[in-house]
This record gives structure tokens, sequence and C-alpha cells, in this order.
């Protein structure tokens, strides 16, 4: 058994400049928590594999494609391969937006910034 305290996880840098710690990953599978302060998001991108985000707490905008949703709390979004999307903390208040990353299969790929 493995049991893993996620705010404690160390930050792993990356191309979007937020707050992203890296939970548990083999060749099979990548799990990520991401934090999102009031103002910041993640860059629009597209991921070569499935992507999954399940919210944690706050509240954020995700945009898949053309489509954009207000998403809350205990909220899973499934995310297609090779569609463009990105998440976005548009909060006027201090609340963060904080959500699981999991994408499945891990990508072998890196993830394109568009």
């Amino acid at each position: 058994m493995k049991i893993i305290k996620a705010l404690e996880a160390p930050e792993a840098p990356n191309p979007h400049g937020i707050s992203a710690r890296g939970l548990h990953e083999t060749e099979h599978v990548q799990a990520v928590m991401v934090t999102l302060q009031p103002g910041e998001a993640l860059k629009r991108h597209v991921t070569p594999v499935d992507v999954f985000f399940y919210v944690l707490a706050g509240r954020g905008i995700v945009e898949i494609g053309d489509e954009r949703e207000e998403v809350s709390p205990d909220m899973l979004i499934v995310s297609p391969a090779r569609i463009p999307h990105r998440l976005l903390n548009e909060s006027e208040n201090d609340a963060a937006f904080r959500f699981l990353v999991v994408k499945t299969p891990r990508p072998t790929k890196a993830t394109k910034i568009l």
C-alpha cells in the first residue's frame, strides 16, 4: 500500500506556470493535483491520451473544444484525446480551484501547448 498526502507532494515545474503536484505515475496512468489561484489558467493544449479531471475544491471553468462550462466540487470532466482544452479560475474572491488530473494510459508523447 502507498498513501500520499497530496498537499505535501512536491510541486513539479510545468509549461503552464501553475501549482502541479505529481501524485502517482506508472506506465499505465498518471495522476497530478493542480491548484489554480484566482486569475490563473492552464494554457490551451492538446494531450495524446484521454484526460479525466475531478474537481476537489472551488469553482472553475473548463473549455474542451468549443464547449465552455462552469464546474464545481465532485464533478468529473472527461476530455478526449487530441481535443484542445484548458481549465481556468475566473473567481473574483480568493478561492483556489483544485482538481485531480488523470491521464490514462500515461502519455509517451509530449502535451502540445497551443
